[in-house]
């Protein structure tokens, strides 16, 4: 049971206190992000509304012809 126990404690104790040291690194405040660019629309979602509808026209055109 002894051996057991220091066989698990070194690898656990080294996995605390690489934690321990990644919470001081991750706490970086100074350096504020960009902030995000502002979207804008080109059309293109509109382009492909109509795209899908002409497709769902055609689709049921089709279907009751056939």
């Amino acid at each position: 049971m002894k051996t057991m126990m220091s066989i698990f404690t070194f690898p656990l104790l080294s996995l605390f206190f690489m934690a321990i040291s990644q919470l001081g690194q991750a706490q970086n405040f100074d350096i504020s992000p960009a902030p995000a660019p502002i979207p804008t629309s080109d059309g293109a979602a509109l382009d492909q509304i109509i795209a899908y509808f002409l497709m769902l026209v055609a689709l049921v055109i089709t279907y009751m012809f056939h």
